[in-house]
């Protein structure tokens, strides 16, 4: 079993290090092309070959959208709580609670627990949270959600082409295909470095705050899976994932809403990094009883 989680963890944490440790050897790295470069190409392909290659129903996908859904609801609903009763702002941490880094950490993750078929349904989970961190957290702000932002997010039309290519069986010219492959062949390892040149750069504001609502964010999300895959009664892989993507530490685009609209960037950065930091002792011992 040890030799088991070596195997799928090991991975994540080297790419993850190299990542954390070229920011801080002060290698040059243009972060911003990097994150373009993940959202705009290297992602959506990953999403495209894993929902189109499924080898379950479409209705499958569609069942595990709507859990993802009653799970960002179930954590808004604790986290509004939680947050009324420490007497902390809704608006600054209400996403940190809410959202999980089901791009950077639970793809990877999901892909290497349960292979091609749980990064399908991993993918559908995450566009779920891409539409609602788009939407909901300007809302929360007191903004009009940008909607040119969500019309023009490559993740949204590559999951519709994954879609469309699962129920119609039909399949892209093999030109086309192989390229996708390719390409979402670099999403992986460059999420991951990603994620550790992202987190060097993070510094933690109020210790309190971030390693308060960083447990809440891990325990939260993983309480609300279980009830959720026990009212919907998914089983087996569906169930596996969304537990995981439920378990994730707080999602790095939390803390570029918080940046944007100025709410205690510093404390949400804490949020993150303090929430990744726990989850590499917790997520292991959550894969250990779903393998």
């Amino acid at each position: 079993m040890i030799h088991e989680l070596a195997q799928i963890f090991l991975p994540i944490f080297i790419i993850s290090s190299l990542g954390f440790f070229w920011s801080k050897f002060n290698f040059s790295l243009d972060s911003s092309s990097i994150r373009r470069l993940l959202m705009n190409i290297a992602t959506p392909c990953l999403i495209i070959e894993g929902i189109s290659k499924l080898s379950l129903p479409y209705t499958e996908v569609f069942y595990i959208m709507f859990a993802a859904m009653i799970l960002l609801l179930g954590c808004s609903f604790i986290g509004f709580i939680i947050l009324y009763i420490l007497n902390l702002s809704k608006t600054s941490f209400l996403p940190a609670i809410t959202f999980g880094n089901a791009g950077n950490i639970g793809l990877p993750l999901c892909y290497f627990v349960f292979g091609s078929e749980g990064l399908g349904l991993a993918s559908a989970v995450f566009l779920v949270a891409v539409v609602c961190q788009f939407t909901l957290v300007p809302i929360l702000q007191g903004r009009s959600p940008a909607l040119i932002t969500i019309i023009s997010t490559p993740v949204i039309y590559s999951s519709l082409l994954g879609i469309y290519l699962l129920i119609s069986e039909d399949r892209l010219p093999v030109s086309i295909d192989t390229s996708i492959s390719l390409l979402a062949n670099i999403a992986i390892p460059l999420s991951l470095f990603s994620l550790g040149y992202g987190l060097a750069k993070f510094k933690v504001g109020n210790l309190k705050i971030a390693i308060t609502i960083g447990i809440f964010r891990l325990f939260v999300g993983f309480i609300v899976a279980i009830i959720a895959n026990n009212i919907l009664g998914l089983t087996g892989t569906a169930a596996g994932v969304l537990i995981l993507q439920g378990a994730m530490p707080s999602a790095i685009f939390t803390y570029l809403f918080s940046s944007e609209y100025k709410r205690h960037p510093e404390d949400v950065a804490g949020i993150v990094l303090v929430s990744t930091l726990i989850s590499i002792f917790t997520l292991p011992v959550i894969v250990y009883f779903l393998i």
